[in-house]
């Protein structure tokens, strides 16, 4: 018999995690605190966890809870060194934009892009993205990544089912030229989100240059 009840997903524990280099101290004993799993993240990582970020808004009308696995030390986007700094890794700046910015209704995109081929998935958009639209204010944020590792996209949103006078209200794009650098103690603020660049709207189309292997947020405001 056919049911009319609609599941939900809980999407537990979700992150990126290096399994196969799995970083632990040797334990010699009982230890307070050891130090395990403490993975380093990178712009790569960033990017990804941006892209699952829009995952999870695109299917957010079955999953009603996704909880990012540990917050500091263990596979987590906070670091911190016993009676040191604390310092943010890379993958906590799209977790903090996206909860910050990501308000009302989650909207279908129909995203076009060119793809690029995989192994295992065959061909692949380039582009990644979702967009919200927070009914009270008016206003709509885009989330967008741009997978392509050595190619810039450029992004033209048609805003055409919104009333006239959008503008950016503001814009963020995490991606640097070194797809490998990290935040360390030493440089905290190393791979940080940074203005959108060329992000406008003009005659009712938001465009914007996304670099290669980037994730971008741009929030438009009739305000």
């Amino acid at each position: 018999m056919k049911s009319d009840k609609k599941l939900k997903i809980s999407f537990d524990e979700w992150n990126v995690w290096y399994q196969s280099a799995f970083h632990a101290q040797q334990a010699t004993g009982w230890e307070v605190a050891p130090r395990v799993i403490e993975d380093s993240y990178n712009v790569v990582d960033a990017v990804v966890v941006g892209s699952l970020l829009i995952s999870l808004l695109r299917h957010s009308d079955r999953v009603t809870a996704a909880c990012l696995a540990q917050l500091v030390n263990v596979i987590a986007p906070i670091r911190t060194e016993p009676d040191g700094p604390a310092w943010r890794q890379t993958i906590f700046h799209p977790f903090a934009l996206t909860s910050r910015l990501a308000r009302g209704e989650v909207l279908r995109v129909e995203a076009r892009s060119p793809g690029y081929e995989t192994a295992r998935f065959g061909t692949v958009p380039v582009l990644d993205a979702v967009a919200t639209h927070d009914a009270g204010s008016g206003e709509v944020t885009v989330f967008v990544v741009n997978r392509h590792l050595t190619e810039s996209l450029d992004l033209a949103v048609s805003l055409a089912g919104f009333p006239a006078g959008l503008r950016v209200g503001e814009s963020w794009t995490l991606a640097d030229d070194d797809l490998y650098a990290v935040n360390t103690a030493a440089d905290p603020d190393r791979v940080v989100p940074r203005a959108a660049k060329d992000a406008e709207v003009t005659d009712g189309v938001l465009r914007a240059a996304l670099p290669p292997a980037s994730w971008t947020a741009v929030r438009l405001t009739t305000g």
